[in-house]
Protein backbone atom coordinates (compact mmCIF):
# COMPACT_ATOMS: atom_id res chain seq x y z
CA UNK A 1 0.00 0.00 0.00
CA UNK A 2 2.81 2.49 0.46
CA UNK A 3 3.78 2.27 -2.87
CA UNK A 4 0.65 3.93 -4.02
CA UNK A 5 1.53 7.01 -1.55
CA UNK A 6 1.60 10.36 -3.95
CA UNK A 7 2.07 12.88 -1.87
CA UNK A 8 2.09 13.35 2.32
CA UNK A 9 0.57 17.16 3.94
CA UNK A 10 -0.24 18.18 7.32
CA UNK A 11 -3.67 19.39 6.16
CA UNK A 12 -6.97 18.04 4.72
CA UNK A 13 -9.39 20.86 3.24
CA UNK A 14 -12.57 20.01 1.65
CA UNK A 15 -11.16 21.61 -1.65
CA UNK A 16 -7.82 19.38 -1.45
CA UNK A 17 -10.72 16.30 -1.18
CA UNK A 18 -12.43 17.32 -3.99
CA UNK A 19 -9.51 17.72 -5.94
CA UNK A 20 -7.70 14.78 -5.50
CA UNK A 21 -10.65 12.56 -5.80
CA UNK A 22 -11.09 14.20 -9.00
CA UNK A 23 -7.85 13.40 -9.89
CA UNK A 24 -8.06 9.51 -8.70
CA UNK A 25 -6.48 10.11 -5.34
CA UNK A 26 -7.64 9.63 -1.88
CA UNK A 27 -6.53 9.93 1.41
CA UNK A 28 -5.70 8.62 4.61
CA UNK A 29 -4.50 9.42 8.20
CA UNK A 30 -1.62 8.38 10.45
CA UNK A 31 -2.75 9.15 13.70
CA UNK A 32 1.17 8.30 14.98
CA UNK A 33 3.08 10.52 12.18
CA UNK A 34 -0.01 12.99 12.17
CA UNK A 35 0.14 13.24 8.54
CA UNK A 36 -2.31 12.65 5.51
CA UNK A 37 -0.92 9.93 2.70
CA UNK A 38 -2.31 11.05 -0.50
CA UNK A 39 -3.07 7.44 -2.35
CA UNK A 40 -3.03 6.24 -6.07
CA UNK A 41 -3.49 2.35 -6.26
CA UNK A 42 -2.11 0.43 -9.05
CA UNK A 43 -4.32 -1.62 -10.01
CA UNK A 44 -7.34 0.44 -8.61
CA UNK A 45 -10.64 -1.67 -7.81
CA UNK A 46 -14.15 -0.90 -8.72
CA UNK A 47 -17.27 -2.49 -8.72
CA UNK A 48 -19.09 -2.51 -12.22
CA UNK A 49 -23.02 -1.69 -11.33
CA UNK A 50 -24.09 -4.11 -14.41
CA UNK A 51 -21.88 -7.08 -12.14
CA UNK A 52 -22.62 -6.67 -8.70
CA UNK A 53 -22.80 -10.37 -7.86
CA UNK A 54 -25.21 -11.10 -4.80
CA UNK A 55 -25.02 -14.83 -3.04
CA UNK A 56 -28.32 -16.52 -2.53
CA UNK A 57 -27.96 -16.24 1.46
CA UNK A 58 -27.29 -12.45 1.03
CA UNK A 59 -30.46 -12.63 -1.36
CA UNK A 60 -32.49 -14.34 1.32
CA UNK A 61 -31.03 -11.81 3.97
CA UNK A 62 -32.30 -8.54 2.21
CA UNK A 63 -35.70 -10.59 2.32
CA UNK A 64 -36.19 -11.81 5.17
CA UNK A 65 -34.05 -10.26 8.22
CA UNK A 66 -35.72 -7.20 8.85
CA UNK A 67 -33.40 -4.72 7.96
CA UNK A 68 -34.64 -0.94 7.45
CA UNK A 69 -32.62 1.19 5.20
CA UNK A 70 -32.44 4.99 4.84
CA UNK A 71 -30.17 7.19 2.78
CA UNK A 72 -28.42 10.08 4.43
CA UNK A 73 -29.98 10.06 7.69
CA UNK A 74 -26.67 8.85 9.91
CA UNK A 75 -23.63 10.11 7.89
CA UNK A 76 -21.58 11.23 11.25
CA UNK A 77 -23.14 7.99 13.01
CA UNK A 78 -21.56 5.67 9.77
CA UNK A 79 -18.21 7.47 9.75
CA UNK A 80 -18.27 6.32 13.33
CA UNK A 81 -18.91 2.55 12.66
CA UNK A 82 -16.57 2.64 10.17
CA UNK A 83 -14.04 3.45 12.76
CA UNK A 84 -14.68 1.61 15.86
CA UNK A 85 -13.03 -0.74 17.88
CA UNK A 86 -10.19 -1.06 15.04
CA UNK A 87 -6.67 0.75 14.18
CA UNK A 88 -8.34 2.99 10.77
CA UNK A 89 -7.30 6.04 8.65
CA UNK A 90 -10.45 7.84 9.56
CA UNK A 91 -8.78 10.58 11.73
CA UNK A 92 -10.74 13.84 13.69
CA UNK A 93 -10.16 15.91 10.64
CA UNK A 94 -12.24 13.38 8.44
CA UNK A 95 -15.08 14.03 10.39
CA UNK A 96 -15.36 17.96 9.59
CA UNK A 97 -13.92 17.45 6.03
CA UNK A 98 -16.21 14.44 5.30
CA UNK A 99 -18.97 16.50 7.17
CA UNK A 100 -18.80 19.35 4.76
CA UNK A 101 -18.93 17.60 1.89
CA UNK A 102 -21.87 15.58 2.78
CA UNK A 103 -23.56 19.19 3.83
CA UNK A 104 -22.48 20.29 -0.17
CA UNK A 105 -24.03 16.98 -1.31
CA UNK A 106 -20.87 15.41 -2.31
CA UNK A 107 -20.79 13.04 0.38
CA UNK A 108 -22.86 10.50 1.26
CA UNK A 109 -24.56 7.46 3.40
CA UNK A 110 -26.17 4.14 3.40
CA UNK A 111 -27.78 3.15 6.50
CA UNK A 112 -29.52 -0.34 7.68
CA UNK A 113 -31.08 -0.77 10.79
CA UNK A 114 -32.98 -3.29 13.00
CA UNK A 115 -35.50 -2.11 15.76
CA UNK A 116 -34.65 1.27 15.28
CA UNK A 117 -30.93 0.48 16.07
CA UNK A 118 -28.35 1.41 13.28
CA UNK A 119 -26.27 -2.08 12.54
CA UNK A 120 -24.62 -1.24 9.60
CA UNK A 121 -23.95 1.16 6.71
CA UNK A 122 -21.30 2.63 4.36
CA UNK A 123 -20.31 5.96 2.92
CA UNK A 124 -18.06 7.71 0.29
CA UNK A 125 -17.89 10.64 -1.96
CA UNK A 126 -19.78 11.39 -4.84
CA UNK A 127 -18.56 13.78 -7.64
CA UNK A 128 -20.62 13.57 -11.14
CA UNK A 129 -21.39 10.03 -12.03
CA UNK A 130 -18.69 8.84 -9.79
CA UNK A 131 -19.31 7.29 -6.05
CA UNK A 132 -15.73 6.58 -3.81
CA UNK A 133 -17.07 4.24 -1.50
CA UNK A 134 -14.68 4.76 1.49
CA UNK A 135 -15.63 2.28 4.31
CA UNK A 136 -18.07 -0.04 5.56
CA UNK A 137 -19.28 -1.61 8.80
CA UNK A 138 -21.69 -4.21 10.33
CA UNK A 139 -22.86 -4.65 14.29
CA UNK A 140 -25.40 -6.85 12.97
CA UNK A 141 -25.14 -10.64 10.04
CA UNK A 142 -24.97 -9.83 6.77
CA UNK A 143 -25.65 -5.84 7.68
CA UNK A 144 -22.77 -4.36 5.57
CA UNK A 145 -23.38 -6.51 2.80
CA UNK A 146 -27.01 -5.22 2.68
CA UNK A 147 -25.85 -1.68 2.59
CA UNK A 148 -23.23 -2.43 -0.43
CA UNK A 149 -26.39 -3.84 -2.21
CA UNK A 150 -28.44 -0.86 -1.32
CA UNK A 151 -25.89 1.57 -2.61
CA UNK A 152 -24.97 -0.60 -5.75
CA UNK A 153 -28.85 -0.07 -6.42
CA UNK A 154 -28.82 3.66 -5.38
CA UNK A 155 -26.35 4.30 -7.87
CA UNK A 156 -28.00 2.09 -10.96
CA UNK A 157 -31.04 3.97 -10.62
CA UNK A 158 -29.61 7.19 -10.91
CA UNK A 159 -27.28 6.39 -13.55
CA UNK A 160 -23.83 6.88 -12.19
CA UNK A 161 -21.21 5.30 -14.29
CA UNK A 162 -18.05 4.38 -11.51
CA UNK A 163 -18.35 2.49 -8.12
CA UNK A 164 -14.56 3.03 -7.07
CA UNK A 165 -13.26 0.95 -4.05
CA UNK A 166 -10.06 1.39 -3.71
CA UNK A 167 -8.07 -1.87 -3.18
CA UNK A 168 -9.34 -5.38 -3.90
CA UNK A 169 -9.40 -7.58 -1.00
CA UNK A 170 -11.46 -11.37 -1.00
CA UNK A 171 -14.46 -9.93 0.40
CA UNK A 172 -14.69 -7.52 -2.00
CA UNK A 173 -13.88 -9.92 -5.04
CA UNK A 174 -17.18 -11.56 -4.03
CA UNK A 175 -19.32 -8.94 -5.30
CA UNK A 176 -17.96 -8.86 -8.74
CA UNK A 177 -15.13 -6.51 -7.88
CA UNK A 178 -12.52 -5.80 -10.64
CA UNK A 179 -9.02 -5.24 -10.52
CA UNK A 180 -8.05 -1.99 -13.32
CA UNK A 181 -4.63 -0.37 -14.13
CA UNK A 182 -4.48 3.26 -13.01
CA UNK A 183 -4.49 4.07 -16.53
CA UNK A 184 -7.87 2.50 -17.11
CA UNK A 185 -9.41 3.64 -13.74
CA UNK A 186 -8.65 7.31 -14.98
CA UNK A 187 -10.45 7.40 -18.12
CA UNK A 188 -13.24 5.73 -16.64
CA UNK A 189 -12.90 8.48 -13.87
CA UNK A 190 -13.07 11.10 -16.52
CA UNK A 191 -16.08 9.72 -18.21
CA UNK A 192 -17.78 9.37 -15.17
CA UNK A 193 -17.22 13.24 -13.75
CA UNK A 194 -18.86 14.37 -16.80
CA UNK A 195 -22.34 12.83 -15.91
CA UNK A 196 -24.86 15.01 -13.29
CA UNK A 197 -26.10 12.65 -11.54
CA UNK A 198 -28.24 13.03 -8.56
CA UNK A 199 -27.60 10.45 -5.43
Amino acid sequence: MDMDIVAVTRKLTVEDAEAAYSAGVFPMYHEEARVFTWHSPEPRAVLPLDAFHASRSLRKTIRKRGYQLTFDRAFREVMEGCAEGRPVWIGPRFYTVYGELHQEGKAHSVEVWLDGKLVGGTYGVHLGGAFFAESKFHRATDASKVALAALVGRLRENGFLLLDVQYMTPHLAQFGVQEVSRATYLQLLAAALEKDCRF
